[in-house]
């Protein structure tokens, strides 16, 4: 059993090592980060509060806690910043829980028009007990039409708690200003869940939900943010007492401490790094989207300049479905996800219209507008059948082993190693 976990975990490093991700979800870490993961807080509680636990012991433990506080409140100018939250999806909901009562109605995009799944009434938001109705969404400009939004909402008789921003397919900045003049009217809450572009919003590369009137910020750290897998939310000041309360006791016991200190290394390197990297990511993701668009991919929109964040969308539908599309680009060494688009049923997930592309991986690891082409030269060679697969993923091989190194950190380090512990 031994050896089966040894070789399963060693083949997972290799597939990545030799393969490019493209999934916008994800990243890898520095050295620098990965190393607080071995400490000794793996193996701790730190229930409660800083300066009020539950357990001894934890004196050390308030310290990193007060520190992650702080570098968070200095990367992004909030209020209050609670960073116990170990996932996107458990942040979004202790933020329902602190914001809501079961039965009161949220406004929040659909999973076809880019909404996050713990934004809808079949997850985080259901859980609370939560009604749910939909932004109007253009899929031409895939964004939120805000004046089409403000009609439904005056025909409807339930009036909403909470307006919810942000979403898993993100091109665009959200109406963040418009949306709070509209949530004024109702007396209602915003939050923008900016998991996805926290990166970007920490290298000023995006907009930014706090200056522009958001009420609360949750996010996961570890998408365009290279940090490890947790969250953190992110609020005014006179929300903290009411969301601290909900990530602890509502949905959080212990928060993994041993992350939470990767998460504050993660921190030191965005403020002396992050500029550069959310700079160059969404070069990249510009430049990658429109070397496919002149091969003749129907890139989503074009006259936008396709997008202005990590992400691009495509929709292949004449190619079989992003279902089809994903698996025939991962047997050739391509890792990437289908997607459902605005036009899709959601009862049609299983092989949706289009696919989502990341690139804040490649970059991580030095990739710059170059490499852009070259990777929509493989895409396209797979998908026009141009070579066999066997033979793409040979040629993507050998392209991806000139970037096997951790950038945009204090000290470059293997990307993909399976390290040992001496």
């Amino acid at each position: 059993m031994l050896e089966r976990l040894i070789r399963v975990t060693q083949e997972h490093h290799d597939l990545f090592k030799y393969s490019i991700p493209l999934i916008a979800s994800e990243n890898v870490t520095s050295y620098a980060v990965r190393r607080f993961y071995l400490s000794d807080f793996g193996h701790r509680y730190a229930e409660g509060w800083v300066g009020r636990r539950f357990y001894q012991g934890c004196r050390f433990m308030d310290e990193l806690e007060a520190l992650a506080i702080e570098l968070t409140k200095k990367l992004f100018g909030c209020d209050h910043a609670n960073v116990q939250p170990i996932s996107g999806v458990t942040a979004n909901m202790a933020t329902f829980f602190a914001l809501t009562k079961p039965k009161d109605l949220i406004i929040s995009l659909s999973v076809p028009d880019g909404g996050h799944i713990s934004h809808d009434r079949f997850s985080a938001a259901g859980v609370r007990g939560l009604k749910v109705e939909h932004y109007v969404f253009d899929s031409e400009v895939m964004n939120i039409d805000v004046d089409a939004t403000r009609r439904k909402l005056e025909g409807m008789e339930e009036k909403p708690k909470v307006f919810v921003l942000g979403a898993s397919l993100f091109l665009f900045p959200h109406p963040v200003k418009e949306i709070v003049e509209l949530a004024k009217e109702y007396d209602a809450k915003v939050v923008y869940d900016g998991s996805h572009v926290l990166g970007l919003i920490a290298g000023k590369e995006f907009q930014d939900p706090i200056k522009e009137g958001a009420d609360v910020v949750t996010a996961s750290t570890h998408k365009t943010f290279p940090g490890p897998q947790r969250a953190i939310i992110m609020c005014k000041r006179d929300l903290a007492k009411k969301i601290d309360h909900g990530v602890f006791p509502g949905v959080v016991s212990n928060h993994h401490v041993h992350s939470l200190a990767g998460y504050v290394m993660a921190c030191l390197e965005m403020l002396e790094f992050g500029r550069d990297y959310a700079k160059q990511i969404v070069k990249n993701a510009k430049a990658l989207a429109e070397e496919l668009y002149n091969l003749g991919y129907d890139v989503l929109c074009p006259d936008l300049g396709f997008t202005k964040s990590h992400q691009i969308a495509i929709d292949v539908s004449k190619f079989g479905g992003g279902d089809y599309v994903a698996k025939k680009l991962e047997e050739c060494g391509i890792i990437l996800n289908k997607n459902l688009l605005p036009w899709d049923d959601v009862r049609n997930a299983e092989n949706p219209s289009g696919i989502r592309i990341g690139v804040q991986e490649v970059t991580r690891v030095g990739m710059k507008e170059n490499e852009m082409g070259r990777i929509a030269e493989f895409i396209d060679m797979a998908l026009k059948e141009k070579k066999s697969p066997k033979v793409i993923r040979e040629e993507v091989k050998e392209f991806k082993s000139e970037f096997l190194t951790v950038k945009y950190t204090f000290e470059e380090c293997p990307a993909y190693d399976f390290p040992k512990v001496i």
